[in-house]
């Protein structure tokens, strides 16, 4: 079986990197020639792909913060030969905000993907649970290394037990020497040592053990404690050798400086084992429970040496049964009693370290090794995730309807704009755009599921709506908080926003009352149509207009308006269009699935079929640059897409994918093509993850929609915009839903059709 493995590899100094390293040797153990079926995918922490002299089985080199190499990688991996790939993660290898960068490439394997976890946090931030959560459901198994690993995936995380295997942490298949070089060292020659490795930071506690000190120098004047490792690199970055310094300063202030030896360098691993076999206790005074796996733990286990530790999670767990003692955290006089108990009775330390040295053998890479191959070669894990529902919308994965965040952000005034992570910014006030489409929301919520939270809230957005409008039919748009306007007249975008609302509520009022309210602010706008002068406030009252007609298809006077403002889109569309550029502008910006979703419907009233020929003519090329790569990807606000330039991938905002959304079912109500479905599906799912960041959008916790899809994660403010453009995609998409269950039933759909006609008429 061939193998690829994706994670940091030596010489780069890493944990992960040597884990991975040994893994890979585990597995291939039973190869007498030494060789390796598969190949590395090595993560380096710099843009130098020099930096690290990595051996032969690299095949491919990953830079941490560059998001085209992840999807280089993954094409690589996919058109290899190997089997399967094992994906080591830790938070900070990856990158992007919490290595979201990653997503991407396992969303593209076609290869079964089994991925080891080094932590599992137990308060993980949101995206840190997102990132886990999709990780696992791209893979086939999750490995983790302890018994609290699989209890967190369970109950904080949500993962199936079934998907999660337990393997402990492995460790060196080493045995003591007779002549042990490290025990002629000054710091041990003569010496009782009690002995810390791994990278130095504040969280590793190493200053319980130096106040310790006196109180077992008093007793043993012969201790030594020797701290084996460099200063984290992230540390040594922002804070130099500060820690370090004050150890010392700690040290000397306490009179016990000559008992503290620094050896600060990265050593191999017969070299840390000569280090754990010649010390007489090891510590790890960690300063709390957060730790789910230490391999510095398990290496000391595993080499037999008798441990005294604060009880961390992995801690609790390995050490139990007499494999070592615990004492509390930043407790130094716990700690310097149990050091002199043992000190003082050497049978007692003899057997500390016997029994751990005996439940090391089954930590030794050999072991461990056979329990990954096991894994690997069990044809139920070995699976590729790309699962399809038979029909075109999956209803199990669309998230039950909830207002929670929505009435969050509404007040007696209106919609407030923004949102602080998912709590209003009442700061920010509101604006018509918003509270226009809320009305929209709240009429298709009420249509669909006769949501009485939705009808509560109609009056409040139809109220806010006739607050704005002037005395000449226009509208404003901004009001502050304390319902001051902000400005003397809209925009032409909100002006046509808000009449998409308000033909749509003299279409869909659920009762006369709010249709006769709607049509009074709908007719003393009708005189500012004519001034209208950009496109997407065209095409908001072109839609506007149009559902205004479908309640009253006789008033000639506006279906010749209707016609008089699809002309400019119809004539710059002309203007614009090239061999390779089937566009109304020389760019595509923003909101850009409003421009044809306006030609069709105003080719439904008018019967208009040029209009209908532009509009399908636009969508296929929207179509080729934002689903070529079999998943949404809109044109990004951050450079947009102009003719012959590159088409800026972020940021992406959720107005472009609801945009896509109407587009398309419209274009499904109007043709009945079930790849119009599809499609509208497919932008749906944007929100919950199919996109480029594989980042779901909607938050389950808050139900509010984040506000944009950035380089590095997410915008995690939650505004009414991106909120609204979700919720007016989700209710399309049940109403799809309820379309694509009565396919093939052709009576059904001829009566939904008639009972639809007839309510229009």
């Amino acid at each position: 079986m061939k193998i690829a493995y994706l994670s940091s590899y030596t010489p780069r100094e890493c944990g992960i990197a040597t884990f991975n390293y040994n893994l890979i040797r585990a597995i291939n153990a039973d190869n007498k020639d030494g060789s390796l079926n598969g190949f590395v995918v090595a993560m380096n922490d710099s843009d130098d792909l020099e930096e690290y002299a990595y051996p032969a089985e690299v095949k491919f080199t990953i830079r941490q913060e560059h998001q085209k190499d992840y999807i280089k990688a993954a094409e690589f991996i996919n058109n290899s030969d190997v089997d399967a790939c094992v994906i080591e993660h830790e938070f900070g290898i990856y990158g992007g905000e919490s290595g979201v960068y990653l997503l991407p490439l396992i969303s593209r394997l076609n290869k079964p993907l089994i991925t080891v976890l080094h932590t599992v946090l137990r308060e993980p931030s949101f995206m840190q649970q997102i990132i886990i959560r999709e990780i696992a459901k791209q893979s086939s198994k999750i490995v983790v290394m302890s018994h609290k690993a699989v209890d967190f995936l369970r109950n904080i995380y949500y993962i199936s037990e079934d998907k999660i295997q337990r393997i402990e942490h492995g460790v060196p298949d080493l045995e003591p020497v007779e002549n042990n070089p490290v025990k002629k060292l000054p710091s041990f020659k003569n010496k009782k040592v009690l002995f810390t490795f791994g990278l130095i930071s504040r969280n590793k506690g190493l200053e319980t053990v130096i106040k310790a000190l006196p109180a077992i120098v008093e007793k043993h004047p012969d201790v030594m404690y020797v701290v084996l490792g460099n200063t984290h690199p992230g540390v040594r970055k922002n804070s130099g050798e500060e820690y370090r310094d004050s150890l010392k300063k700690l040290a000397k202030s306490l009179n016990v400086e000559e008992h503290l030896t620094f050896i600060n360098q990265f050593v191999s691993e017969e070299e840390l084992h000569h280090y754990l076999t010649a010390c007489d206790i090891y510590v790890t005074p960690y300063l709390n429970e957060a730790q789910i796996t230490s391999g510095t733990l398990s290496y000391a286990v595993g080499a037999g040496a008798a441990v005294l530790s604060t009880p961390y999670w992995h801690a609790q767990e390995l050490l139990q049964n007499g494999r070592g003692r615990l004492f509390d955290f930043k407790d130094f006089e716990n700690l310097s009693e149990s050091v002199n108990d043992l000190l003082d009775h050497p049978e007692k330390l003899a057997k500390l370290k016997e029994t751990a040295y005996n439940y090391g053998l089954n930590l030794r890479w050999p072991a461990i090794g056979r329990e990954y191959t096991a894994l690997l070669k069990d044809s139920s894990a070995l699976t590729v995730l790309k699962t399809k529902s038979r029909h075109i919308i999956d209803s199990e994965i669309i998230p039950e309807f909830n207002l929670t965040h929505v009435k969050r952000l509404t007040d007696d005034t209106g919609i407030v704009q923004h949102a602080k992570y998912g709590i209003p910014n009442l700061k920010e006030g509101y604006c018509l755009d918003d509270n226009a489409r809320a009305l929209i929301m709240a009429l298709m919520a009420y249509e669909q599921n006769k949501s009485k939270e939705a009808l509560d809230l109609l009056p409040i957005y139809l109220s806010y709506i006739q607050y704005m409008q002037m005395d000449d039919g226009n509208f404003r748009n901004f009001l502050s908080f304390r319902r001051e306007y902000l400005d003397e007249v809209g925009s032409e975008d909100s002006f046509g926003r808000t009449i998409w609302a308000l033909g749509y509520l003299i279409n869909s009022a659920p009762n006369n009352s709010y249709r006769e309210f709607a049509e009074e602010l709908f007719q003393r706008s009708i005189p500012h149509f004519k001034d209208l002068q950009h496109l997407r406030g065209l095409a908001n009252t072109i839609i506007g207009l149009s559902y205004y007609l479908q309640a009253h298809p006789y008033d000639e006077g506006l279906i010749l308006q209707l016609k008089e403002l699809t002309q400019p889109l119809v004539d710059v569309y002309e203007n614009n269009k090239a061999d390779n550029w089937h566009w109304f502008e020389d760019k595509l910006s923003y909101d850009n699935a409003i421009l044809p979703l306006a030609l069709l419907h105003s080719s439904q009233i008018t019967g208009n079929e040029r209009v209908m020929e532009i509009a399908y003519e636009s969508i296929e090329f929207l179509d080729s640059l934002t689903l070529s790569k079999g998943y949404l990807s809109p044109v990004g606000s951050d450079g947009w897409y102009y003719r012959n330039g590159s088409m800026a991938i972020f940021d992406q905002q959720a107005i472009e994918s609801m945009a896509m959304v109407l587009m398309y079912f419209k274009a499904y109500d109007v043709s009945g093509e079930k790849q119009f479905l599809s499609k509208m599906y497919l932008c749906y799912q944007w929100f919950l993850g199919e996109n480029t960041l594989r980042l779901p959008l909607y938050d389950h916790e808050t139900k509010g929609c984040c506000d944009g899809l950035q380089p590095g994660g997410l915008n995690r403010n939650q505004g009414a915009e991106s909120t609204l453009a979700y919720f007016i995609s989700h209710l399309l998409v049940l109403k799809g839903l309820e379309l694509e269950s009565f396919q093939g039933d052709d009576q059904k759909l001829k009566i939904i059709t008639k009972g639809a006609d007839s309510e229009a008429a």
